[in-house]
C-alpha cells in the first residue's frame, strides 16, 4: 500500500511542475508609453523558447524593478504566451529648489542625488536624495536645516519635485573642549584638528560651523599626534557636540591616553637569498630611533624604505609583517620581510581615455602585462598618471584574474581640459610687463606638449614656440623643439639694439631609475646695434654672431610625483658647451630642490640655484649670453633690472646663485575653498664683470620676503604676489606687486 501512495505521489508532482513549466511561444507588453518593447525585453532578459516556472517570473519582475522605469509590474503565462503588464513611473520634468539664492549652496547640497531631470520618478529614491541632502547641508555646518519635499502632477504622466529648503542658522562651534587629556595644552590640540572655534574675523573659513564628517576626521588626526608623541595606546573614545544656545555648540572630544612609549631593539629579518648590504639604510634608522619616543611616523618611514628597497632590488613580491612586542614602557619591533605568492598580470584594462591614446597611458606604466605583479610598482604607476596633469582622477584596481596564479589591473581615469590660455603682468618703479601664453598639454590626445609665449615689456619683446613629445615613437625617449625670437631696442636709453633669432632641439631619456639624461643642440643667429650713446663695450659688440651648443643635461628625481609634489627632492646639472662660436660661452648650472611637510597639510620647499658663464677664448661675453636672475627667483625685484651696470646699462654678470624658501599656510586661510596661501624668502646674489674694471658690478645680496596668493576663480586660475626687499643695490629696480591669470579649455 505504500509503495502505491508514494509512487501515486511522485507521479502527481510530475504532472504539477510539468504541466506549469511551459514554453513561451510570444512575449505580449502592455502598458509601456516612454519605455520601448526591446528595452523592456533586454533588461527582464526572457527569451522566446524559455522555459518558464514561478521562479522564472519573479526574476523577470525583479529585473524589471531594478530600472526603476516602473512602478507596478505583473507577469503571466497563458497559453504559452508571456504577457507582461506595467504602469510606468512618472517622468521627472522639472526639478525646483526653493529657498536657495546661492548658487554656490545649490550645486553643494545637491551633488550625488540620484533622481534628475528626464529620468524617472521613484519613491524609494526621493527619501534617499532627502536624506543626501540634509547631509550635505550639514557638511556646510547648516544643521537646523528642513527640508520638505512637494510632488506636482503634470500632464502626460510628468511630475515636477519641488523641494522646499529652510536654511537656518549656520551651527558655529563656539567652543572646543578635550576631556581625559593631561598632556598636552588644548591650544596644541586645537592647532592639530581641522574644526575650529567661530571668531567674527574668520570670514573666510568654513571649519568654523559643525561639521559630522570633519569631526571624524579630527579623530583620526588627534589619534595620529598622540601616536606620533609616543602615546602607543591611545583612544578617541567619543566626541559630541553640546548645543549651548540656538545656533552654538560646544565640541568636546574624549581622549585616552595614559602612558609615554619608546622604542626598544629594533630587529629586522629577511630571506637568506636577500643581500644584507640592501638593508643598511634600514639598520641605521633603527640606531636613529632606539630610545627615542615611540612615533608612527618613524614606523612608516621604516616601511617606506622597504619599499624602496623592494623597488630598486627588483624584488617582486615581498611583504613586511611588523610583530611588536611590549615590556613595561618600551616597544620591542620586529620587522619581518617575507617572500608572498607570485601573481601574473594577465590584463591591463584602461577606461575613461576618450581623448588621451592608450600608449600615452601605457607609457607612464611601471608595469606590463606579462610582469610579475607588484603592489609599490602599481602605486607608482598611479603617481606617474597623476603627474601627467591630463586626468582630473586616477585610480588603479587589481582583481583575481580568471586564470588562477593571474591579476587583471584595471586603470580608471577622468580627463580634464589641457588647454591653458594664460596672462600676466608686473609692476614695479621703472614700469611694467605683460604676457599673453597658449599651451596645449595633451595635443590630438598624444600627449604632446605645444606651447606658444610672448613677453613684451617697456624695451624688449620675446616670442616663443615649443613642440615637445614625451614618449617619441612610443618609446621612452622625449623629442623637442623650440623656436624662438627676441628684440631688446635700447636705443635711445642706453645706446643698443639687439635681435636674436635661433633653434633648439634635442632628447631625453631615463639612463638609470630616476636619473633622466638629456642632449640638445641650439643655434642662434644675434645681430648688434649700437649708436653714438653706446659705452665703448657695446660698440665693441657690434656685428652679426652664429652660435651653435650642444646642450647636455642631468636630472635625478626623487619626487613623490611630478605634478603637486609634497615629499621628495630633485638635482639638475646642465652645460652649454659651444661648438661654433666667436666667443665660445661655456654656460653651466646646478639647481637642488628639497619637498617636504613641516606640518600636517603644509609644503615646504627649499631650493638651491647656481650658475656660471665664461668664455673659453678669454674674450668679453655677449650681452645676450650673460646672465640675469629669473624673477622667480628673486621676488620684488624687476627682471633684468639688479646687478652689475655700465652706465645706465644692467649687463648681468658672470655668476649667479640663489636660494628660495617658499611654505604654504594652510591654517592662515583654514580651508578657503579654492585658495592657496604661501610665505617666501628670496635671496640672489649675481655678480663677476669680464669687461672694464672701472664697471659697477653691485655684487651685495639681493634679498626679500612676501606672500603669494593662488586662487582658481571661475574664469581660471590667479596668483598674486607681494614683496618687500630686504635687502639691495642702490641701483636695484624693485617691483612689489605681481599676479598672473590663465584658464583651461
Amino acid at each position: 500500500m505504500l509503495r502505491i501512495f508514494c509512487i501515486i505521489y511522485v507521479c502527481f508532482f510530475f504532472f504539477i511542475t510539468h504541466s506549469y513549466a511551459e514554453i513561451i511561444k510570444k512575449i505580449d507588453i502592455e502598458g509601456n508609453d516612454r519605455v520601448s518593447d526591446e528595452t523592456i525585453i533586454m533588461f527582464s532578459s526572457v527569451s522566446i523558447n524559455d522555459e518558464v516556472d514561478e521562479n522564472y517570473l519573479n526574476k523577470i519582475i525583479k529585473n524589471l524593478y531594478e530600472t526603476t522605469f516602473f512602478k507596478d509590474i505583473s507577469v503571466k503565462l497563458n497559453n504559452e504566451i508571456l504577457l507582461i503588464s506595467l504602469v510606468e513611473n512618472p517622468l521627472i520634468e522639472n526639478i525646483v529648489y526653493k529657498g536657495l539664492k546661492a548658487e554656490k549652496i545649490k550645486s553643494k547640497i545637491t551633488t550625488n542625488l540620484k533622481l534628475k531631470s528626464r529620468s524617472s520618478y521613484n519613491e524609494f529614491e526621493l527619501k534617499k536624495d532627502k536624506l543626501t541632502m540634509l547631509s550635505n547641508l550639514k557638511e556646510l555646518g547648516y544643521n537646523f536645516s528642513t527640508v520638505d519635499v512637494f510632488i506636482k502632477n503634470l500632464n502626460d504622466n510628468k511630475i515636477e519635485i519641488i523641494y522646499d529648503i529652510t536654511l537656518g542658522n549656520k551651527a558655529k562651534i563656539k567652543k572646543i573642549s578635550f576631556i581625559g587629556n593631561k598632556i598636552f595644552k588644548d591650544n596644541e590640540l586645537k592647532r592639530v584638528i581641522i574644526s575650529e572655534e567661530y571668531k567674527f574675523w574668520k570670514f573666510i573659513s568654513g571649519k568654523k560651523y559643525l561639521n559630522d564628517k570633519l569631526v571624524e576626521f579630527d579623530k583620526r588626526l588627534l589619534t595620529n599626534f598622540f601616536l606620533n608623541n609616543g602615546y602607543y595606546d591611545v583612544s578617541i573614545n567619543s566626541s559630541f557636540a553640546k548645543l549651548i544656545d540656538e545656533e552654538n555648540f560646544e565640541l568636546i572630544y574624549n581622549i585616552d591616553a595614559k602612558n609615554k612609549f619608546f622604542f626598544g631593539d629594533l630587529k629586522l629579518e629577511f630571506p637568506s637569498n636577500f643581500d644584507k648590504e640592501n638593508f643598511n639604510k634600514l639598520l641605521n634608522l633603527f640606531n636613529e630611533i632606539k630610545g627615542e619616543p615611540y612615533s608612527l611616523y618613524s614606523v612608516n618611514k621604516i616601511l617606506d624604505e622597504i619599499d624602496r628597497v623592494s623597488i630598486e632590488e627588483q624584488f617582486e613580491s615581498i611583504a613586511a609583517v611588523v610583530n611588536e612586542n611590549i615590556i613595561s614602557d618600551q616597544i620591542n619591533l620586529t620587522f619581518i620581510i617575507k617572500e608572498i605568492e607570485k601573481f601574473t598580470i594577465n590584463r591591463i584594462n584602461i577606461f575613461g581615455n576618450n581623448v588621451t591614446r592608450e600608449n600615452v597611458i601605457r607609457n607612464q606604466l611601471e608595469i606590463d602585462e606579462g610582469d610579475f605583479y607588484n603592489e609599490i610598482l602599481e602605486k607608482k604607476s598611479e603617481n606617474n598618471l597623476k603627474s601627467l596633469n591630463f586626468f582630473k582622477n586616477v585610480k588603479l584596481e587589481s582583481k583575481d584574474g580568471e586564470v588562477p596564479g593571474s591579476k587583471i589591473i584595471n586603470i580608471n581615469i577622468e580627463e580634464k581640459a589641457t588647454g591653458e590660455i594664460s596672462a600676466g603682468a608686473g609692476f614695479g618703479t621703472s614700469g611694467g610687463s605683460i604676457q599673453v601664453g597658449i599651451k596645449e598639454n595633451n595635443y590630438l590626445g598624444k600627449g604632446i606638449s605645444v606651447d606658444t609665449n610672448l613677453t613684451i615689456n617697456n624695451d624688449a619683446i620675446q616670442g616663443l614656440f615649443s613642440v615637445t613629445n614625451p614618449n617619441f615613437n612610443n618609446s621612452d625617449k622625449s623629442l623637442y623643439g623650440t623656436f624662438e625670437a627676441s628684440e631688446i631696442d635700447k636705443l635711445d636709453i642706453s645706446g643698443y639694439k639687439n635681435n636674436k633669432t635661433g633653434f633648439v632641439f634635442g632628447t631625453d631619456f631615463e639612463y638609470l631609475d630616476d636619473l633622466f639624461v638629456g642632449l640638445g643642440n641650439s643655434n642662434y643667429y644675434e645681430k648688434i646695434e649700437t649708436n653714438n650713446s653706446a659705452s665703448s663695450m657695446q660698440k665693441k659688440q657690434e656685428g652679426d654672431y652664429w652660435d651653435s651648443f650642444l646642450k647636455l643635461n642631468l636630472f635625478y628625481d626623487k619626487r613623490n610625483q611630478k605634478f603637486k609634489t609634497s615629499q621628495g627632492f630633485f638635482n639638475s646639472f646642465k652645460t652649454n658647451i659651444p661648438l661654433i662660436s666667436d666667443v665660445n660661452t661655456l654656460t653651466n648650472s646646478f639647481e637642488s630642490k628639497f619637498f617636504t611637510e613641516l606640518y600636517e597639510n603644509n609644503v615646504s620647499t627649499l631650493s638651491f640655484f647656481l650658475k656660471s658663464a665664461n668664455s673659453l677664448s678669454n674674450d668679453d661675453i655677449k650681452l645676450s649670453e650673460r646672465l640675469f636672475i629669473p624673477s622667480k627667483k628673486l621676488r620684488g625685484f624687476e627682471r633684468g633690472k639688479v646687478g652689475p651696470l655700465d652706465g645706465n646699462t644692467y649687463i648681468g654678470g658672470n655668476y649667479l646663485t640663489s636660494m628660495n624658501f617658499t611654505s604654504t599656510l594652510p591654517y592662515l586661510l583654514r580651508d578657503a575653498e579654492n585658495v592657496n596661501l604661501l610665505f617666501f624668502i628670496d635671496a640672489a646674489n649675481l655678480w663677476g664683470v669680464d669687461y672694464d674694471s672701472s664697471l659697477d658690478s653691485q655684487d651685495n645680496i639681493n634679498s626679500s620676503f612676501g606672500i603669494g596668493i593662488d586662487y582658481y576663480s571661475p574664469i581660471g586660475p590667479l596668483s598674486f604676489s607681494f614683496a618687500q626687499p630686504i635687502t639691495k643695490n642702490s641701483s636695484d629696480i624693485t617691483e612689489t606687486f605681481r599676479f598672473n591669470i590663465g584658464t583651461s579649455f
